[in-house]
């Protein structure tokens, strides 16, 4: 049963309020996957390690220079179905939350698991993220261009 929207409310907000997008169905997941370029997708939870590092770790990452063209979230325990979409694109890991794929073309490109994050800070997670945001997202646009 998923959680009451009042409860987890305050937690989805962290991330939107930094435009990341909210997938809240199967459906929206599957039209995100399908957009071009890179799509990085949170899988959000109501834990400790979702607070203090997780979430902390995303909003630093996002002031990076190079981001993926698509910056989503589901919450695990609130969007039941669309976490369990976005699960079934991270072929060869095994469910968790929180935590971080990148895709592309409806391919996992990269993840990062629960048990990667529950034991650094925000800081790590962000160095984490960063190099592959440099990896899989491609070189930033210049200002000139």
């Amino acid at each position: 049963m998923p959680y009451p929207e009042s409860f987890i409310g305050p937690m989805r907000a962290e991330l939107t309020s930094l435009g990341v997008q909210e997938l809240r169905t199967q459906e929206a997941v599957d039209a995100a996957v399908r957009q071009p370029g890179t799509l990085m997708v949170v899988i959000n939870s109501m834990c400790g390690c979702a607070a203090g590092k997780a979430r902390p770790g995303v909003a630093l990452a996002l002031k990076h220079e190079v981001k993926p063209d698509v910056v989503a979230t589901v919450f695990a325990g609130g969007d039941i179905e669309a976490t369990e979409r976005v699960r079934s694109y991270c072929t060869g890991y095994p469910p968790s939350s929180p935590a971080v794929a990148l895709l592309r073309n409806g391919e996992i490109l990269y993840m990062l698991e629960r048990r990667q994050i529950e034991n650094q800070d925000a800081n790590a997670i962000a160095r984490q993220l960063t190099e592959a945001f440099d990896r899989f997202c491609g070189a930033p646009v210049s200002p000139s261009a």
